[in-house]
């Protein structure tokens, strides 16, 4: 049964009778609307889509005839079952009707209640097929949005700001582009930027990393193979070139791949030709090539590993992309960031935010694996924490940054909100007598509240990470 249905309003209320139908038929199981133009027709559909819309396909709203109207709803929805409504039976009528794009044709006149109810029941397959559409464009459109959101760039420091720019610059020009920054730093995000920005973002992104497959596995991958290629290959297989084609290819690691193989790659780029492996046709790719190393490639090319043919011709554009040590005031941005994602992805976790202490601490961590690294810990933290603060006891980091180096004010700071949050869990959350039992005033104790925040649940205090390895060793 429709649960939305509308009437295209006719001259002098034509309709009157097929809407009094329409509505003692659906009873309570559906809304029958009434339109009294097609302009608000159509505005209502696109504010609410509606699942069967019924109007006169002579007299129209009075201003339109049915066809204009028919036009008007199929331009905005392809899918929507539209009846075409008559007082006379008419072969000829209903044909055309349904080529101006009718699902169906009704004739009013006698037994109008028995022609209502059975032509909603002929429809049901026909709503629910476009209910099942219209929920997988929206769950297409939610996907969509959260893979926008997973590969959006996160910073507002000058560095990672020129990053964005040059991204920006360089997207719509059809060339190779190098990336080029230490490990974690977010290399292919920016080659997914590049693709999103350059027009191609409906079609293929594809990786591969250069490093993780050998040479003869490596050409496979890439350019694909005829059947009877090497043993085993009982089918052709398309490559990477060739499942990519109108989209991107990213190619990894780069740094890495073996120096007879990027001979071959230095083809492709050049002439946009390769073949498959064990064939003999010539295939074009009009894929774009992203490449991205932290390899000194200056350096592997005076030692001969690295083409200096191939680097001319990917360096069309180079882009860096910094370290996060070099992205100024960064750190604290990703970390909330990176925080509140994962309590999205881990609802059971609660609400949790960084204490000052916990940022202060991750500001003087050098980050060695850069953002990699920081949404690794931020993650550890945040699950370790059993509070809806994350302090600098949460928070694992080597040695050389433990939760030991954290001033003494800070340390303080973390003691008295885990006091507060305990006694409010033990009071049941009645502040007077969790005041009591801390020995404070009302007054005091709700001093403290406001300063360390009103969430209270179990804790369980631990100690610092080498604390607690000097207390394993003294066992």
């Amino acid at each position: 049964m429709p649960k939305r249905i509308a009437v295209l309003e006719a001259p002098e209320g034509a309709l009157a009778d097929l809407v009094g139908a329409l509505r003692e038929t659906a009873a309570d199981k559906a809304v029958v609307d009434v339109s009294g133009s097609i302009a608000e027709l159509v505005a209502s559909h696109a504010r609410q889509p509606f699942d069967l819309v019924l109007l006169d396909y002579l007299c129209g709203d009075g201003v339109r005839n049915g066809r204009e109207a028919l036009a008007a709803l199929r331009a905005q929805d392809p899918e929507l079952a539209v009846i075409a409504v008559a007082d006379r039976g008419d072969v000829g009528l209903a044909a055309e009707a349904v080529k101006a794009g009718a699902s169906d044709f009704l004739v009013r006149g006698d037994k109008l209640d028995e022609r209502v109810a059975t032509l909603l029941g002929k429809l049901h397959p026909t709503v629910e097929l476009v209910h099942r559409h219209r929920a997988l464009r929206e769950q297409y459109r939610l996907l969509h949005e959260a893979a926008s959101e997973r590969y959006r760039m996160v910073g507002s420091s000058d560095a990672i700001r020129e990053v964005l720019e040059r991204v920006a610059r360089v997207a719509r020009i059809p060339r190779p582009v190098l990336i080029v920054g230490e490990r974690g730093t977010g290399k292919e995000l920016v080659a997914r930027a590049i693709h999103e920005a350059s027009g191609r973002g409906d079609r293929p992104f594809l990786a591969v990393n250069c490093a993780a497959f050998p040479e003869t596995l490596l050409e496979s991958e890439l350019f694909g193979f005829e059947r009877g290629a090497f043993t085993g290959a009982d089918q052709r297989r398309p490559g990477k070139f060739e499942q990519c084609e109108g989209g991107t290819l990213f190619l990894d690691e780069i740094g890495n791949m073996p120096l007879a193989f990027q001979q071959k790659i230095l083809r492709v780029i050049e002439y946009g030709t390769f073949h498959r492996l064990g064939g003999q046709q010539e295939l074009r790719s009009s894929a774009r090539i992203l490449a991205a190393t932290n390899t000194d490639l200056e350096r592997a090319i005076r030692e001969g590993r690295f083409l200096q043919d191939l680097h001319d011709r990917l360096a069309f554009e180079v882009v860096r992309v910094p370290a996060l040590r070099e992205r100024d005031g960064d750190i604290d941005v990703l970390a909330r960031h990176f925080l509140d994602e994962f309590v999205r992805e881990v609802p059971s976790l609660g609400a949790k935010r960084l204490s000052p202490g916990a940022l202060a601490l991750l500001r003087r961590h050098a980050f060695p694996g850069n953002v990699r690294e920081l949404k690794s810990t931020i993650e550890r933290a945040a699950y370790r924490d059993l509070t809806s603060v994350v302090d600098p006891e949460d928070i694992d980091l080597p040695e050389s940054a433990s939760a030991e180096a954290v001033g003494f004010e800070e340390r303080v700071d973390a003691f008295k909100r885990r006091q507060i949050q305990e006694a409010m869990t033990r009071a049941g959350g009645l502040q007077r007598r969790a005041a009591r039992e801390l020995g404070l005033s009302y007054d005091q104790f709700r001093y403290y509240l406001r300063k360390y925040g009103p969430e209270a649940r179990p804790l369980t205090l631990r100690r610092p990470p080498k604390a607690r390895a000097r207390a394993r060793g003294a066992r």
